[in-house]
């Protein structure tokens, strides 16, 4: 969730939506992302909207945090119901910031309990959390699963040491084993982030963080090349020549490399940057992202999709707490996006699939232009022959370069 809001309409205080949301709902599924803005150290790389405890100094409380969110999930089950849409049963729950696990675990559970109280879930539904090795324990994470919790996802990074201290990371490499052990000893599945072209990363690091990430045998895993954003330490850092820039060479053999350990080890590529066991183990929250689902996002900055409307929070965890608190919507803007744009995102967001894009969905110039790919080796020819685009490695890069501009979190 990057910490620059977009520009757009105003918001309608009331947060109703416009008739266009209502269109094909019955064909959509429905999402919760819920945004913990909240981090014990900001990571020198992180553009997210987060927060230190000494950022926020008395302006915002963590130990009302919770009771916000509860007041937005009511806010959006009110406001979706004077709209005329009906509710569904969440498909997915996703925790992320920040440092959700920075909260305690009741807190989480409270927020979630919430959701379900408003929407329930479908059977099987997801539910994860993101975590940081350091920020859980075998009691948070058994809380965290008996409240219906399913799966973890946490950013283990690296698993060198002058890695992680590059960027800022606080836990230490020896502990992620141990939080890997404790989330399945809770009954949850365990997703591993990894970010690779961190400057003065070599290629035998990236090596061995693989390597040990995949012996830990985990059931997903997503790998990252590190976007260095303006306004990040880390971009001061490089600017004043402390550590060495990003190199897009490097990125790519660290990415083909990536591909080549996950994929042998036995995990399938689905998406550019993630890998999973089984079709099932999947993160189907950020696969309702890919195919354009409906999610309401809760939290400072998150951003919201209904039906080809998308809107986004104000940032300051205050600001967003006294919207709240004055019965309005915490939105700061929205758009809603006519066909011809909606059909361009669908393609761009498809294309990052696995499964590819059925090129019955281009037009005659999209389908040419997909001839110039092929050419150019961007896409796979035998994928493209049977019906479906499917991106070759370079073309995953490309993608992710131009689609993690617009994906809000």
């Amino acid at each position: 969730m990057p910490s620059v809001l977009p520009l757009g309409d105003p918001a309608p205080a009331d947060g109703l939506l416009p008739p266009q949301a209502l269109a094909g709902v019955e064909h959509r599924k429905f999402g919760l992302y819920v945004h913990i803005p909240f981090c014990a150290v900001r990571c020198g790389y992180c553009d997210f909207n987060t927060y230190t405890a000494t950022e926020l100094g008395g302006g915002a409380s963590q130990d009302a945090y919770a009771g916000t969110a509860v007041t937005e999930l009511d806010f959006a089950a009110t406001a979706m119901d004077a709209s005329g849409l009906p509710r569904r049963p969440l498909s997915t729950v996703f925790f992320g910031g920040g440092t959700p696990t920075l909260l305690p675990a009741e807190d989480l559970a409270r927020i979630l309990r919430a959701a379900v109280a408003h929407w329930g879930l479908e059977p099987g539904a997801e539910v994860t959390t993101e975590a940081n090795p350091d920020s859980v324990t075998p009691e948070s994470l058994k809380v965290l699963a008996d409240a219906g919790f399913t799966r973890v996802s946490f950013g283990m990074q690296s698993a060198v040491p002058h890695v992680l201290k590059v960027l800022d990371r606080t836990h230490t490499p020896s502990r992620v084993p141990l939080v890997v052990q404790w989330a399945r000893e809770a009954g949850l599945a365990v997703s591993l982030d990894l970010i690779y072209g961190t400057p003065g990363e070599s290629m035998a690091d990236w090596q061995l963080s693989l390597e040990t990430a995949l012996s830990y045998e985990p059931d997903h895993i997503s790998a990252y090349a590190l976007i260095v954003e303006d306004g990040t330490k880390l971009a001061a850092q490089i600017r004043r020549g402390e550590v060495p820039g990003i190199d897009d060479d490097d990125h790519a053999a660290k990415y083909e490399l990536a591909d080549q350990l996950i994929s042998e080890a036995g995990l399938t590529w689905y998406e550019v940057s993630n890998w999973s066991k089984t079709p099932e183990q999947a993160c189907r929250h950020n696969l309702a992202y890919w195919r354009g689902d409906d999610w309401w996002g809760i939290g400072p900055g998150a951003h919201s999709h209904v039906g080809g409307v998308r809107w986004w929070n104000v940032k300051h965890p205050t600001a967003y707490a006294n919207r709240l608190a004055a019965g309005d919507s915490p939105a700061a803007g929205r758009e809603t996006l006519d066909a011809e744009t909606r059909e361009v995102e669908r393609i761009m967001l498809e294309a990052r699939l696995g499964a590819g894009l059925s090129v019955d969905a281009l037009d005659k110039v999209g389908r040419h232009a997909m001839a110039g790919l092929i050419a150019e080796e961007l896409v796979d020819p035998g994928a493209a022959f049977k019906g479906r685009l499917v991106l070759t490695l370079k073309g995953r890069l490309l993608a992710d370069a131009v689609v993690r501009r617009i994906l809000p979190d």
